[in-house]
Order: C-alpha cells, then sequence, then structure tokens
C-alpha cells in the first residue's frame, strides 16, 4: 500500500486505531479521525508515523457535522491528492425502547452511523475514479444483518449501511473502485471490558456469566472477535487481492449470523 492515502474514522481507539496500524504496517500514509485526549492522540500519531515510516496525520472532525465532514476531506484530498482508502468506523450506540427512544440520540446514531459515511464516500469518489482505483470499507456490525431489541436507531443505521455498499458498489464497479462492508459481532475493546463490571453488579451475576451470557450470548463460538482479526480483513479488503470483492457484507461475528 506504498504510495496510498488511508482515512480512517473513528481511529484514536478501539477497532478505529487497529484497522489504521495495520493499514500503516503495510505502508499507506493514514488520515485518524475521532475524539480523545489532544496529548494522547498526538503522541498515538507520532508512534503511528515512526514505526511505520509512513506520514500519519490527524483530523479532529465532529462527523455528526456535514460542514466538518466537508473540512476533513477538503484537507486530506489537498495534501494527499486523494483518499485511496476510505474505512468509515466511527459509530455511537443508545439502547431504549422505542417509545422511549430520545429524538436527539435517534438523529445522532443515523447522522454519525449512517449519513456521514454517505458524506466521506461522495467526496472521496471523484478522485478515486481519476485515478482508477479505490477501496471502501464500512465497518457495519452484525445488526445490519439481524437485530437485536432497544437497538432501533443502531440497527435502522447498519442496516441502511449494508444498502449504501451495495448501491456504491454497482455504480463503481467499472471504475477499479470496491466498497464493502464488515459486520463484526462483540469485539474485545476496552470500552467493552469496562462494561462488565457495572453489568455483572446490575443483574447480580458473576463477571464470567455476563460474558458468556449476556454478550456473548448469541456468538456460537462464545469468544469475542479481536481488533486485529477486523484490522486484517479490512487490510485485505483494501488490498489489491480483494479487487473481485465489491458490494459484500462479510460477518466476521463467530457464527452469530448463521442463526
Amino acid at each position: 500500500m506504498q504510495g496510498k492515502t488511508a482515512l480512517v474514522t473513528g481511529s484514536t481507539s478501539g477497532i478505529g486505531l487497529g484497522i489504521a496500524n495495520a493499514l500503516a504496517a503495510r505502508g499507506a500514509n493514514v488520515i485518524l479521525n475521532g475524539f480523545g485526549d489532544a496529548a494522547q492522540i498526538e503522541a498515538l500519531r507520532a508512534q503511528l508515523s515512526a514505526e511505520h515510516n509512513v506520514q500519519v496525520r490527524y483530523n479532529g472532525a465532529d462527523l455528526s457535522h456535514p460542514e466538518q465532514i466537508e473540512s476533513m476531506m477538503k484537507s486530506a484530498l489537498e495534501e494527499f491528492g486523494a483518499v485511496d482508502i476510505l474505512v468509515n468506523n466511527a459509530g455511537i450506540q443508545h439502547v431504549a425502547p422505542i417509545e422511549d427512544f430520545p429524538v436527539d440520540k435517534w438523529n445522532a446514531i443515523i447522522a454519525i452511523n449512517l449519513t456521514a459515511s454517505f458524506h466521506t464516500v461522495r467526496l472521496a469518489l471523484p478522485a478515486m475514479k481519476q485515478k482508477k482505483w479505490g477501496r471502501i470499507v464500512n465497518i457495519a456490525s452484525a445488526h445490519a444483518l439481524v437485530a437485536s431489541p432497544f437497538k432501533s436507531a443502531y440497527v435502522a443505521a447498519k442496516h441502511g449501511i449494508a444498502g449504501l455498499t451495495k448501491t456504491v458498489a454497482l455504480e463503481t464497479a467499472e471504475h477499479g473502485i470496491t466498497m464493502n462492508a464488515v459486520c463484526p459481532g462483540y469485539v474485545w475493546t476496552p470500552l467493552v471490558q469496562k462494561q462488565i463490571p457495572d453489568t455483572a453488579k446490575a443483574r447480580g451475576i458473576s463477571e464470567e456469566e455476563v460474558i458468556k451470557n449476556v454478550l456473548l450470548y448469541a456468538q456460537p463460538t462464545k469468544q469475542f472477535v479481536q481488533v486485529d482479526e477486523v484490522a486484517a480483513l479490512t487490510a485485505f479488503l483494501a488490498s489489491e487481492q480483494a479487487a473481485s470483492i465489491t458490494g459484500a457484507i462479510i460477518p466476521i461475528d463467530g457464527g452469530w449470523t448463521a442463526h
């Protein structure tokens, strides 16, 4: 991937950071995006750049605001000429029955988990088409394929991502551009890890029971998906060898969606 530039949204921690690291390790310049402590983000940026000998930039655009997305993409295009590899990873969650679902939470989830990808894709495509090469990977969810109660906005957004992925794949099929969606189940991240003690306390069960019977209830392997597994699949989809894979909605969920 030397000479190519990758933009990964939501990449200051968790899955996004794992993907950014995997792409940098393969020689791509990387643009990080996300929230967090400024000093920690700068340390991450410098570490990625030094470790992999690539250019790494950071843009703190809030993806709930289209004008900030436009500014981020303009900056990337001005510096690098193209975003060759676009990974739409940023996402948020809220859990509530639909009749109690806060309207502002619905709007924020749809904006960040679905509409932001529309904006990054439409802004990245002209340069990709000019180069006759591009890779777009949407980090969706098992919830792009199945539903769970109390997650109406998240499930709606992720199903929308699946539809967007297929549509853009068809539109760009003759331009050397692919667009696919990766659909993880529960991934072992610090965010998930931190939820376990509180969930155990709230339900009056052990942490082991939370993991097996709550978080991993739907995953037949009873194992968390690992960040490096999602990152490796994403990096493959961004490679030359994946040129014939487009419009695919690919589960990486320990068998969840095989039910």
